[in-house]
């Protein structure tokens, strides 16, 4: 009898052992993904708002928080495809407050308001190109070619708005379209990275691009154009924020020539820093992104319901930035079995 009792121990001891093993694979799985550790900042900093402010998840409010996290959502898009390759654009912000002016000097000419859409995206996606190859051609490192950029879009942007708003143009049918229904800009964000995550995962020019920033000279001996992967990641950076400021300007329904900035291309890098994109580059993900954008997204507006003192509003959001960088590098750690 007490040999017969072994068989069914074992057998009564199997399923939980097999259930343990299976929720450990499911921990595991979930910690693979490099967005995991951001996910969990985001879920964490939604139910905290929740629960000290009733109104944080009502649709007013949601309104107001995706209108937070797109434009830095898109622009991150670009912004991370650069860093992969280990180059940055700190002059998107001024091509997002440039974008929206080309398109109402175009209207003031005659032109169709569409046909100003795709000048001024033509534009930016010019200054990506001259970035791109000052960068590539003349050796110049990108955060010096985007710096002095940056100040020469800016000025050139309140030279010819004369440093005061205009109203911005097109009929209500595009309005809407363009930003002006509820919740457009961020379905736009949605589907922009979507789009670039297949690019980035699935396509030849996503491979090359991780393959430049993981290692410049074995890409280069292997036949692929790396210039031309850097020009051309340059070239959407700068054409997505251009389309990110048109899209902020018929949201707000005029275009300001101080809009953007270095305030949201910073966010922008953070959102995609935040999401997983490794600085020293050749890894990252533009879904990440998405989710930084949330999580900075979600601290902006859960502070300001709760009336965060503005002087201190720059602190906590650089504390939360710390501490979900300090999350994903650790659980960067546990993907790699406790391996730096």
């Amino acid at each position: 009898m007490a040999g017969e009792g072994n068989p069914v121990g074992g057998a009564m001891a199997a399923p939980p052992a097999k259930a343990q093993a299976r929720r450990g694979s499911v921990l595991q799985r979930f910690l693979i993904w490099r967005e995991a550790s951001v996910i969990v900042v985001a879920i964490a900093l939604v139910v905290y708002f929740e629960l000290t402010n009733d109104n944080f998840v009502s649709s007013a409010n949601l309104q107001t928080l995706s209108q937070f996290i797109a434009a830095p959502a898109i622009i991150a898009c670009g912004e991370i495809m650069l860093l992969i390759c280990k180059e940055i654009d700190l002059s998107a912000g001024q091509t997002f407050a440039l974008a929206p002016f080309i398109v109402y000097f175009a209207a003031q000419a005659g032109l169709p308001v569409i046909v100003g859409i795709i000048l001024a995206l033509m534009v930016c996606a010019m200054i990506g190109f001259t970035i791109g190859m000052i960068t590539v051609k003349l050796g110049v490192p990108s955060f010096i070619t985007t710096l002095g950029t940056l100040f020469l879009i800016n000025g050139l942007t309140l030279t010819i708005s004369r440093g005061f708003p205009a109203n911005t143009v097109g009929g209500p049918a595009l309005s809407y379209i363009m930003g002006n229904a509820p919740y457009a800009e961020i379905i736009w964000a949605v589907l922009i990275v979507f789009v670039g995550h297949m690019v980035l995962r699935r396509t030849r020019w996503g491979m090359h691009t991780i393959a430049v920033g993981g290692n410049l000279i074995g890409a280069a001996e292997a036949g692929i154009h790396v210039n031309r992967i850097k020009v051309g990641n340059f070239m959407l950076t700068a054409t997505l924020a251009g389309f990110a400021g048109i899209l902020e300007a018929f949201r707000i329904g005029s275009t300001d020539p101080l809009a953007g900035g270095s305030n949201i291309m910073f966010l922008a890098v953070a959102s995609g820093v935040i999401g997983g994109t490794a600085l020293t580059g050749g890894s990252g993900t533009i879904i990440g992104g998405l989710l930084g954008a949330v999580v900075l997204g979600v601290l902006q507006d859960g502070f300001t319901l709760q009336g965060i003192n503005a002087f201190t509003f720059d602190m906590i959001i650089g504390a939360a930035i710390l501490i979900a960088m300090t999350s994903n590098i650790y659980l960067g750690r546990m993907r790699n079995g406790g391996r730096s």
